[in-house]
């Protein structure tokens, strides 16, 4: 028991839907974050990279959903670009054929959302 019980429990929600994961302070590496509470190191967050956040972010997205992003119709597809567009993601090497691979579309078709959205 560390005492920090509560705190853990109260981040754990915010890491895992980053994509994070949480380690002991002691077990930190030099780009983990040590989260400290009430004077000590309670936990220490480890980040996702780039490229597994965006995996996470398109799985909550269909989670959020209820089926799987293919499924859904044009405007709802294009929600979600303007949506992960506003998050970063196509700033990740491979974003747009990640996002298409997992809206059923077409690179071009990613472009397109993107252009539109640009142009309004």
């Amino acid at each position: 028991m560390t005492g920090h019980e509560e705190f853990i429990a109260a981040v754990k929600p915010l890491v895992d839907a980053m994509g994070g994961a949480m380690v002991a302070p002691q077990e930190a590496g030099p780009d983990d974050v040590v989260l400290t509470w009430a004077g000590s190191d309670a936990v220490a967050v480890r980040l996702p990279q780039l490229g597994d956040s965006l995996d996470h972010l398109l799985a909550a997205m269909e989670r959020g959903h209820g089926r799987p992003l293919a499924d859904l119709d044009r405007r709802t597809k294009q929600e979600i670009v303007r949506t992960l567009e506003a998050r970063g993601a196509f700033s990740v090497r491979h974003g747009v054929e990640t996002v298409a691979v997992a809206l059923g579309v077409s690179r071009f078709t990613v472009y397109n959302y993107l252009n539109r959205e640009r142009e309004s």
